[in-house]
């Protein structure tokens, strides 16, 4: 990698109020890279004329719904656990122009979590039917998960899901969001709703140590958050997964291996989490992030 300032953005739709370029410019800063990282909208449709125009000034892209899926075919490479889930939100140029396609994701989550307890779930309940639910599908099995209940507004749309759990070897339960109550007490859940989507639900934890994460950050707590809390869960801040899928793919962008942290990691996470408001302690130090 030569010393020539290198380009990299976060795309998709809508993108503006991404927190991307906050995390990625904390990085490299503090790794003195020459890396100029922003935001561009790109919609559905409009991923392939994008990535066919790259130059030879640009180090990689972070992805967006809803280009992880559409990038597939458009890559030179792609990570097994990537082309496995059928979803990459990284993708790493190289110096001769090859496109390498990642998923940060399914880590992001498993270190969320981790960072938290040691979480082993024998059972996951999943929020939600699309690819963020697929990584959180995969990182809850990385944890310990064997067995799935997943929930979504249209069970008609977990097709990715069951054959994901069929694949994994994991049963899988597929019913619709108003059927939570039923379940009673849960243990362990990674809600993949958009913002508000879960505002209504009431999820109660069987026991302190029972964790919910809500990858919906703004503002936090949720209320689906909250409620947990209130009645003795552990609740993860989605920002929590967005910084640790993000040191992921800086540790790709920087030339590492996904799975090799950069020099002195500790206190990049440290300034990484702090520039969107995060304590070390994984606690966000006001009740709302702006965008």
């Amino acid at each position: 990698m030569t010393d020539a300032r290198r380009r990299l953005a976060v795309l998709g739709s809508p993108i503006e109020h991404s927190l991307s370029p906050v995390l990625h410019r904390t990085a490299y800063e503090h790794l003195g890279l020459p890396f100029d990282y922003d935001r561009v909208e790109v919609a559905s449709g409009g991923l392939a004329d994008f990535v066919e125009g790259l130059d030879a000034g640009w180090r990689g892209l972070s992805l967006t719904m809803p280009l992880k899926r559409e990038v597939l075919p458009l890559l030179d490479t792609v990570s097994p656990l990537a082309r496995r889930l059928g979803v990459a939100n990284t993708v790493v140029v190289d110096d001769d122009g090859r496109r390498h396609g990642h998923n940060t994701d399914v880590d992001g989550i498993v270190r969320a979590v981790e960072g938290f307890h040691e979480a082993r779930p024998a059972a996951a309940t999943i929020l939600g039917g699309g690819a963020t639910a697929l990584s959180a599908m995969a990182a809850a099995w990385d944890l310990g998960a064997r067995s799935f209940s997943i929930h979504l507004r249209n069970p008609m749309r977990a097709g990715e899901l069951t054959s994901l759990a069929a694949d994994l070897g994991a049963d899988v339960m597929v019913a619709p969001l108003t059927e939570l109550p039923s379940l009673g007490p849960l243990d362990f859940v990674i809600s993949t709703l958009p913002g508000g989507a879960a505002d209504d639900l009431h999820l109660r934890p069987v026991s302190a140590s029972s964790v919910l994460l809500d990858v919906a950050y703004e503002p936090w707590p949720t209320r689906v958050a909250s409620r947990w809390s209130e009645d003795g869960g552990l609740a993860v801040n989605g920002l929590d997964m967005l910084v640790e899928q993000a040191l992921g793919q800086v540790r790709l962008f920087a030339g590492g291996a996904q799975d090799e942290p950069v020099t002195d990691e500790g206190v990049l996470r440290d300034a990484m989490r702090a520039s969107v408001g995060l304590t070390a302690r994984g606690r966000s130090t006001t009740e709302s992030v702006a965008g």
